[in-house]
Formats: structure tokens, C-alpha cells, sequence
């Protein structure tokens, strides 16, 4: 015997309240809930860049949904591209050093800028990403660099090492054969000579944490820090007054 069409459509349906009923009360069934929007973030990231390494924090607040306000700071170590590390192999123990170079260069950033999410993560096992720019402040610090020059004279067997402030005009300093190797770092701290001029960086950011209170992502891009004048590093080479880097930076941090 068929079954009668209005019983066949009243038969559909508590088949399917019956469905929705037993989905709702399925314990082993995944729901995803909407994570709480949580408005403030700090955190901390080593980066490396193609002109160097650096460290850098930040404190981020949540604007919408989607876009963030980000202050950042950042200390950075920027090398000149014809920077080569030599040893002299005449002494013990060698100190490498690097023919020609008259200073580092340490730079401190400040910036603010803005993060907007591209894709948003659908899982704790998903990746965000984001877009983020910046510009603010740039300050170079230079620090002369100081060798270990050999003053002993051709009758004395023993080297006679002395700590000197590195002079291109010094014939002497410019023998590679007088020179042992670098002095200590904190030699010339006293001699800082500062250098002000502006920073902007742009990049994306690869936020993979399984948490969502807690910060782990990869962030790539490009950085740019422009001076006034050109920043002494090396003495047989051209110098500039704009650093373009390539940068990764690891960064960890929490939400709350």
C-alpha cells in the first residue's frame, strides 16, 4: 500500500526535525564558536634582516574587526654590503675583524602603523593572514670601532697589542700584517654620534597560534631608513643615507 502524499510530506519532516534534533544534542559533533574579540596585544620578536638582526616589541589595539593600531619599537644592527670578516693568522688566538670599517651602526625605531586581516583563520589549526604598514622615527648611532694594532718593533719577539681607535689615514692601521684582530665592543660607547632620520616598513604576517590568547607568528617584508647625510660605516667604500632591508621576523606574544 503507497503511501499518501500529505502523509509522505508530514513523514519528511519529523525525519528532518529528528536530524536537527539528534545534530544538536550530538556531543561528538565539532561547532565552532566565534572567538571573544580581545582588544589589546604586547608582543616580542627577533628578526632578521638582510643587512643584519635586531629585536623588536610591540603593543597592538584592537580598532575593528579587522584592523588593528600598532606601536612599534625596534633595535637593529645594520652592516654595509662590502663588510668581509678576516683573522690574521701571524697571531694566537686571533679576533676576527673587518679591514676598513671605521663604525657600526645601531639603529633604534620607533613607528606606529596599522595591521588589516586578509584571510581570517576558520580553525585552531588554521593560519591568519595580515597586512601590516608602518612609518615613524629612525635613529642611527654610530660607534667608532677600535683594533688591536701590533706597536712592537722588529727586535722585540712578543707582540705588543694595544687597543687604538681605527684611522684610515694611518698607514700603519692600514697594514692588514699590524693588525691582530678587534678590541672590545665597549670601546668608543663614549663616542656615540647620532644620526636622525625617518622609517617606514610594510609586510605580511602569518599569525598560527592555537590559542587564541596567545601570539606565535612569522612576519616578512621590507624595511626603509632614510638620513640626511650619508652614515660613515667603511672607509674604501661608498657609504649611504638609505638602507634598504628584507627582514623575518619570529614574534610571541599575548592577548588579552
Amino acid at each position: 500500500m503507497l503511501m499518501k502524499p500529505v502523509s509522505l510530506v508530514y513523514f519528511v519532516m519529523l525525519l528532518f526535525c529528528w536530524q536537527e534534533l539528534f545534530a544538536q544534542n550530538n556531543p561528538n559533533e565539532f561547532q565552532e564558536e566565534k572567538p571573544i574579540l580581545l582588544k589589546n596585544e604586547a608582543s616580542f620578536g627577533i628578526l632578521i634582516h638582510s643587512n643584519g638582526y635586531g629585536i623588536e616589541g610591540k603593543r597592538s589595539y584592537q580598532k575593528t574587526y579587522k584592523r588593528k593600531l600598532i606601536l612599534e619599537g625596534q633595535l637593529v644592527g645594520m652592516k654595509h654590503p662590502k663588510e668581509i670578516k678576516t683573522i690574521n693568522t701571524r697571531y694566537q688566538n686571533p679576533k676576527s675583524f673587518i679591514y676598513g670599517k671605521m663604525n657600526t651602526l645601531t639603529i633604534l625605531r620607533f613607528a606606529i602603523g596599522e595591521q588589516r586581516i586578509l584571510f581570517g583563520k576558520a580553525e585552531r589549526t588554521g593560519v591568519e593572514v595580515r597586512f601590516n604598514y608602518l612609518g615613524g622615527l629612525s635613529f642611527g648611532f654610530v660607534k667608532p670601532v677600535y683594533l688591536l694594532i701590533d706597536r712592537s718593533d722588529s727586535q722585540n719577539i712578543e707582540a705588543n697589542l694595544v687597543a687604538e681607535k681605527y684611522d684610515p689615514t694611518n698607514e700603519y692601521q692600514n697594514n692588514v700584517e699590524n693588525i691582530a684582530g678587534r678590541a672590545s665592543f665597549t670601546l668608543g660607547l663614549d663616542q656615540l654620534k647620532p644620526y636622525p632620520g625617518l622609517f617606514t616598513k610594510a609586510g605580511f604576517n602569518f599569525e598560527y597560534a592555537p590559542y587564541h590568547e596567545d601570539i606565535k607568528s612569522l612576519e616578512v617584508g621590507a624595511a626603509l631608513d632614510i638620513y640626511g647625510k650619508e652614515v660613515p660605516i667603511m672607509a674604501f667604500a661608498k657609504n649611504k643615507q638609505i638602507f634598504l632591508s628584507f627582514y623575518i621576523t619570529f614574534i610571541y606574544g599575548h592577548k588579552w
